[in-house]
C-alpha cells in the first residue's frame, strides 16, 4: 500500500529500503532463498519432515542476526528452528543425521503424555536408533544402550535421557564445529555480516 503524506511510516520504510546498496539487497533476498530451500526440502529425516509438534519450516522467521547467534553456542543452534534444519542438512553430507534425528525424536517423546503412546513411541524409537545392528544406529557405548534397554521395562518420558545426553554431546564436541567451518554456513554468515554492516552505515 502507497502513502504520498509527507512522515508515513510506509513512505519512510520506501526511503529507508532505496538508500540500502543493491548488493546487500541482494544478499539479504539470496539468504533468505538459501534458507528458504533448507526449510523446504523433502529428506529432512526422521522428524523434521513428519512431526508435527516441531514444524520445522511452517514458518520462517529467523533473520540473518539468528544465523550469526548458531555460532554462539550449540544451545543457540537448536534453538533456531532453520538453524536445526541447515545443521541436518549438513549431517547429511557427512552420512550422520541419524544422531540429530534421535535426538529430535526424544525431544518429541518427552512431549508424549499418554502412557500407551509412550511405551509404543519409546520401543520404536529404541528399534530404529538405540538396539544393536539399528537400521539407523546412533553411535553410544554398550553400558548406555543396556541401560537404555531396561529403562523400556517401565517407560516413562525420562528413558532415552542418558543415551540422548550422549548423543548431544557428540554433536556438539565434533559435528557442531565443522558444521561452523563449512563452506555453506561460511558463506551465509559472510552475506549476513556485510548486509548488517551496510545496514548500519546507512541509518
Amino acid at each position: 500500500m502507497s502513502c504520498w503524506m509527507p512522515g508515513c511510516p510506509a513512505l519512510s520504510m520506501c526511503r529507508g529500503l532505496a538508500t540500502l546498496p543493491i548488493t546487500c539487497l541482494e544478499r539479504a533476498k539470496d539468504l533468505k532463498t538459501r534458507l528458504g530451500i533448507l526449510l523446504h526440502k523433502p529428506e529432512l529425516g526422521h522428524r523434521i519432515g513428519t512431526s508435527s509438534k516441531l514444524q520445522l519450516g511452517s514458518r520462517w522467521r529467523d533473520s540473518s542476526r539468528d544465523v550469526l547467534e548458531w555460532r554462539e553456542s550449540f544451545d543457540q543452534l537448536l534453538k533456531s528452528k532453520s538453524g536445526v534444519t541447515a545443521f541436518h542438512t549438513f549431517l547429511k553430507t557427512e552420512f550422520s543425521e541419524e544422531n540429530l534425528d534421535f535426538w529430535l525424536a526424544c525431544e518429541d517423546f518427552k512431549k508424549t503424555r499418554s502412557k500407551t503412546k509412550l511405551a509404543s513411541k519409546a520401543n520404536r524409537i529404541f528399534e530404529e536408533f538405540v538396539q544393536s545392528e539399528a537400521p539407523r544406529e546412533v553411535n553410544i557405548d554398550h553400558e548406555t544402550r543396556e541401560i537404555t534397554r531396561k529403562n523400556l521395562t517401565g517407560a516413562t518420558s525420562t528413558c532415552f535421557n542418558e543415551a540422548q545426553a550422549k548423543t548431544r554431546t557428540l554433536m556438539e564436541k565434533d559435528s557442531y564445529p565443522r558444521f561452523l567451518k563449512s563452506a555453506s554456513y561460511q558463506d551465509m554468515t559472510k552475506q549476513a555480516t556485510s548486509c548488517g554492516i551496510s545496514k548500519r552505515s546507512h541509518t
